[in-house]
């Protein structure tokens, strides 16, 4: 699955991941490969992704949008 986290002055990750948990309005979620299509609300908090070399890494955000489909995930994000 790949996946892009963006704000609008730079790119914060772009990769393949295994899976990415997610701080969505209403609680945070995980999202993995073959994943139903999903657009959601993030709220603030930490995304959690792990790549498929199993590193972890960790994105503080002040909210944004998610969209998933077709193992694609795309993030857009306030820092």
């Amino acid at each position: 699955m790949y996946l892009e986290i963006i704000t609008p002055d730079k790119i914060l990750f772009t990769g393949e991941i295994k899976i990415a948990r997610l701080p969505g309005i209403l609680g945070s979620f995980e999202v993995m490969k073959n994943h139903v299509p999903i657009l959601s609300i993030l709220s603030r908090g930490k995304i959690r992704v792990r790549q498929v070399n199993d590193v972890i890494s960790y994105f503080l955000i002040q909210g944004g949008i998610v969209e998933c489909s077709n193992n694609k995930v795309k993030v857009l994000v306030n820092e």
